[in-house]
């Protein structure tokens, strides 16, 4: 019994880092960003790393996916996602926030 309840523990700890990435990954998010390293944009920890603890931030997110932004993290801009419908827009920033 112990062993079936620290099994199901351990997958529900992998849940929130998995939870939307099939999403991102469908939406071409993860063309240009990752988990834990730098591509063309910032690594999803270090977007979560910044926004941590600021109660608006899957609003912020969400504006940034879908409309784009430029200058936050250098100079090359993020491109507005059109293939992005709003409630994707929080979830996927509701992901993000949550990536260790």
């Amino acid at each position: 019994m112990k062993r079936g309840l620290f099994a199901l523990l351990a997958a529900a700890a992998c849940v929130p880092a998995m939870a939307d990435q099939a999403l991102a990954t469908s939406r071409n998010c993860m063309a240009c960003h990752a988990l834990n390293k730098k591509l063309v944009g910032p690594a999803y920890k270090d977007v979560a790393a910044k926004y941590a603890g600021q109660k608006d931030a899957v609003d912020k997110l969400a504006v940034k996916i879908l409309k784009g932004s430029t200058g936050v993290w250098g100079p090359v801009p993020m491109p507005a996602n059109t293939q992005v419908k709003e409630d994707e827009a929080r979830k996927l920033a509701t992901w993000v926030l949550s990536v260790k």
